[in-house]
């Protein structure tokens, strides 16, 4: 159940904004002398969970977002939740990544449009994006 290109689109638009997001408050904490705190990939899934589900609410019709489709995001997310975290563990220790983030951020992003993109095509993607 391939999501729409359009889609992918809007997902990875509000992906960068989180990133960005999470730069900004590195920076400041930095700025400021405050410590970071570990991060995990099931955080950034939630962070974009939450923002979509915030999207959705407020510009939802007019980028042709349905509601079912947060529904359909969160069981995505959980489906690859496990390889996404596995993915991110594995590129921190082989980069030698200090895992802020912001790094964390776009590394779990990275792996979900991938996996998105490898789902198989199907009707009922469409069904869930419609109004």
């Amino acid at each position: 159940m391939r999501l729409p290109g359009r889609i992918i689109g809007l997902l990875k638009e509000y992906m960068y904004d989180l990133v960005e997001q999470a730069k900004q408050e590195e920076a400041a904490n930095a700025t400021f002398g405050f410590a970071t705190h570990p991060y995990r990939a099931d955080q950034a899934i939630s962070d974009l969970l939450a923002i979509l589900d915030d999207r959705i609410e407020s510009e939802g019709v007019q980028v042709g977002l349905s509601v079912e489709f947060l529904h359909q995001m969160w069981m995505l997310c959980n489906q690859a939740n496990a390889k996404i975290s596995e993915t991110v563990w594995l590129q921190k220790n082989i980069d030698g990544g200090e895992g802020s983030k912001a790094e964390v951020r776009q590394q779990t992003y990275h792996a979900l449009i991938t996996f998105l993109e490898s789902l198989p095509e199907n009707d009922q993607a469409e069904d869930a994006t419609q109004n």
